[in-house]
């Protein structure tokens, strides 16, 4: 088990981060720049804390009060950097082959020929990283970042050197590789998709402050949050006053919505995702009248954007092809919203 809690003061923000893995993969979840890869660096060893403490199972990485700062090739931590960070000037073999270094020289070249084959790397062992591909690079990166078997694994953003193409066919051979390694790995990543094919929990950043751990299926379903929503790719949002405990005045929106869930004192903002907004039946909750301001067709699907009545904002809703061709391009269209698919969230936009 990882457990991190620690601080650190930068120029752009203050990092603040507080997780606890429990095996299997863990993401950490934020747009660019709100301080994933500075976490990583500092449960590496290649960055220290202003404060705070980092323990692996029973061994303590960082302390700051007992004045514990183990250097890195101390902390049985593999790193897997955004961009694989290959030695240039060596062979993938004289990579893995420095990853093992500390091993004895019996053992180096055995340990190393499994590695090759487990990542599927012969025949590629005498070439340089400029020589392979990208997906053959990331292969080497994962391949020299568990070669020491390292307790933890961490992993910065593994597919963003990579076109579309290559990223999901790496994807695929990246969750084979991952579903055999038996320690904690930190999945670090803006992609929520990616997050949740790969994860099982999730940590958001914000501006570096961690929130709440989660399953990951339970943050995509229901986030708590105005950031967690936004990185999980909700679009739609209306500040809120709360009339009782079940609905909830969208101001910017202008309408009142019933909620599934309870909506507490510290609710700020309500959430709608683009995909469950649907044309009304009679007799349901929560039916509004919005104006079609504009239609934009995507490669598969059309996106509306509407203007509720008595609103100030416009609300994104998404229709199969098939759907919007069967409304007969209207001017107004009566919505409805599921109160079970109405987010009452904490936090500012």
């Amino acid at each position: 088990m990882l457990s991190v809690n620690i601080h650190k003061e930068l120029e752009e923000f203050t990092l603040n981060v507080q997780f606890e893995t429990n095996g299997g993969v863990m993401a950490l979840l934020g747009a660019s720049g709100c301080g994933k890869s500075m976490a990583l660096r500092c449960i590496a060893g290649l960055e220290t804390p202003d404060r705070g403490q980092i323990m692996l199972d029973d061994h303590v990485l960082f302390d700051s009060e007992k004045r514990i700062n183990l250097p890195p090739q101390k902390r049985r931590v593999g790193y897997l950097f955004r961009q694989y960070a290959l030695f240039p000037g060596m062979t993938v073999r004289q990579n893995l082959l420095a990853a093992v270094h500390s091993l004895p020289r019996e053992k180096r070249r055995e340990t190393v020929r499994e590695i090759e084959r487990t990542f599927r790397l012969d025949g590629l062992e005498g070439l340089y990283p400029r020589q392979l591909s990208g997906s053959q690079q990331q292969r080497a990166a994962l391949a020299r970042a568990i070669a020491a078997k390292p307790d933890c694994l961490l992993l910065d953003e593994p597919f963003s050197a990579l076109d579309t193409y290559l990223r999901w066919q790496t994807e695929l051979e990246l969750s084979e590789l991952l579903r055999r390694y038996e320690g904690d790995i930190i999945f670090a990543s803006h992609d929520r998709d990616e997050v949740y094919r790969l994860c099982e929990t999730v940590c958001v950043l914000c501006d570096g402050k961690s929130e709440e751990q989660a399953a990951v299926r339970d943050l995509m379903a229901a986030p708590h949050t105005v950031s967690a929503a936004l990185i999980s790719g909700c679009k739609n949002f209306s500040r809120v006053r709360r009339i009782d405990a079940r609905h909830v005045q969208c101001i910017n929106w202008g309408v009142t919505l019933e909620t599934s869930q309870e909506v507490s004192g510290v609710c700020t903002y309500a959430g709608i995702r683009a995909h469950r907004l649907h044309i009304a039946k009679s007799g349901e909750p929560n039916r509004f009248d919005a104006r079609v301001v504009r239609v934009i067709e995507d490669t598969f699907s059309i996106i509306l954007m509407l203007a509720p009545d008595g609103g100030n904002a416009l609300l994104r809703m998404e229709l199969s092809k098939e759907e919007w061709a069967s409304l007969r391009n209207p001017d107004m269209l009566l919505l409805g919203i599921a109160p079970e698919h109405v987010m009452t969230l904490s936090g500012e936009l």
